[in-house]
């Protein structure tokens, strides 16, 4: 189970976070994240990612439950600490995550598509090897792979966050193959309306 150690979040004028994040692994194997640098003495927290300038494709307003989202259904709270460190560490807004989720797999860590997609944030094969996630029905990977391939997908398709929905549907090459518009897939199509309007109830 993933922990949060210290979370700060520093936002700029502009809507962005400015942080470098450090994890440390207990000896029960819990990991713990924090953005405070440690004392030079403190060896046991490494840094894992030094967090570039990125603007949100929503307002910074929209970060602002982010530590204390957890969202109303039991599966929502027993994934949330989990989902908001993977979506802190990539800088995605966790509602986003939590919307990509809902519509996925309902918080079913063990669903399976019958096209071979896998786990909470239903990755493929190719998907989950490009973001280094070796055990796609494990939790913590998935969502951090997961997680990873939005932050992506939002700032190769910024501002358009419709785009970004899209092509975790559909794939980044299909939403480029069609002149960067969501592709004339009714899945896909429904997919993004989905995720949009749950985003936006949250």
């Amino acid at each position: 189970m993933l922990r949060l150690a210290t979370v700060i979040i520093t936002l700029g004028a502009s809507g962005t976070a400015l942080a470098d994040i450090y994890k440390y692994v207990d000896s029960s194997g819990r990991s713990y994240y924090t953005n405070v640098k440690p004392q030079s003495s403190n060896n046991s927290y490494k840094r894992i990612m030094e967090t570039k300038p990125y603007h949100y494709a929503r307002p910074a307003p929209a970060m602002a439950g982010y530590r204390n989202y957890v969202g109303g259904s039991p599966n929502k709270q027993k994934f949330s600490d989990l989902i908001n460190t993977a979506a802190y560490r990539h800088q995605v807004d966790p509602k986003l995550v939590h919307a990509v989720i809902q519509t996925e797999s309902a918080y079913n860590a063990g669903a399976i598509s019958s096209a071979g997609a896998v786990g909470l944030m239903q990755l493929m094969p190719d998907t989950a090897r490009r973001y280094g996630v070796d055990d796609r029905r494990d939790p913590d990977q998935n969502v951090d792979g997961g997680t990873h391939y939005l932050h992506d997908l939002i700032r190769m398709f910024s501002p358009n966050l419709e785009l970004a929905v899209a092509a975790y549907n559909a794939g980044e090459n299909a939403v480029i193959r069609h002149n960067y518009s969501i592709p004339p897939y009714p899945e896909t199509q429904n997919y993004v309306k989905q995720v949009l309007a749950r985003y936006n109830r949250l």
